[in-house]
């Protein structure tokens, strides 16, 4: 029961984060829902959980939306995350906690790569990012990380960057739910536990759009930078315990 209290705790902040900074819930949840309930079970209670907590942020941002720059990242991320979902299924446990933290951690340096670069893309950019991004999605399970700098270098930015990658991740996780459900890694106790943990970040994620707006652009980067470094340790421990 402590377990299960900590674990609604942790999900409830967050979501006030992913609220503020459009990303973040997977990063922080999933090393929790590993060491709570092993990675096998944790990474399909993140995918429902995921799919609320986006679904919070589109509710949140609706108006927001740039269904064209969604359109373009969604029709080919959506096939490439039920592929990589599958992918993820036939993984030994021990080699999903090793890739989930070591992908964490090089996504450090890729994400200020990318920035530094100050990269514009169009909106067919977008769709070759929806692919790629799409596949990690499906084995990793957060790729905010990626998916930040890609919507960002299209142009959008706070609102219209949560609600339209929010919108556009919403998707890909319910593909990736349908595979887990096709192939048996859906249960209906593992359905109950990520309905329950998705119920805190969709609190939170309420919550994390009161303050978004105060939230400075460094102080972001850094929060960000320092979720992915603690997050890809506590996995990289988890593989090697």
């Amino acid at each position: 029961m402590i377990a299960y209290l900590f674990v609604l705790a942790v999900g409830l902040v967050a979501g006030v984060i992913s609220g503020v900074i459009g990303t973040g819930s997977s990063i922080i949840l999933l090393p929790i829902l590993v060491f709570t309930f092993g990675p096998k079970q944790a990474v399909p209670i993140m995918a429902v959980a995921a799919v609320m907590a986006n679904l919070a942020r589109v509710m949140a941002w609706w108006k927001l939306i740039d269904w064209r720059a969604f359109a373009a990242y969604s029709i080919t991320g959506i096939p490439a995350a039920a592929i990589g979902a599958r992918t993820l299924l036939a993984l030994p446990v021990n080699l999903i906690n090793s890739f989930l933290g070591l992908f964490f951690i090089l996504m450090i340096p890729v994400r200020h790569w990318l920035i530094a670069r100050n990269l514009r893309l169009r909106l067919w950019h977008l769709s070759l990012a929806g692919g790629v991004i799409g596949f990690l999605t499906g084995v990793v399970l957060s790729t905010g990380p990626l998916s930040v700098p890609a919507f960002t270098a299209y142009g959008l930015v706070k609102g219209a960057f949560i609600a339209t990658e929010a919108a556009s991740s919403l998707f890909l996780y319910v593909g990736k739910l349908i595979v887990f459900g096709e192939f048996g890694a859906l249960p209906p106790d593992i359905f109950i536990k990520g309905l329950l943990v998705g119920a805190s970040l969709m609190a939170g994620t309420f919550a994390g759009k009161i303050v978004m707006l105060k939230l400075s652009e460094r102080a972001f980067q850094y929060l960000l930078d320092g979720l992915l470094f603690c997050s890809g340790i506590s996995l990289l421990w988890a593989a090697i315990a």
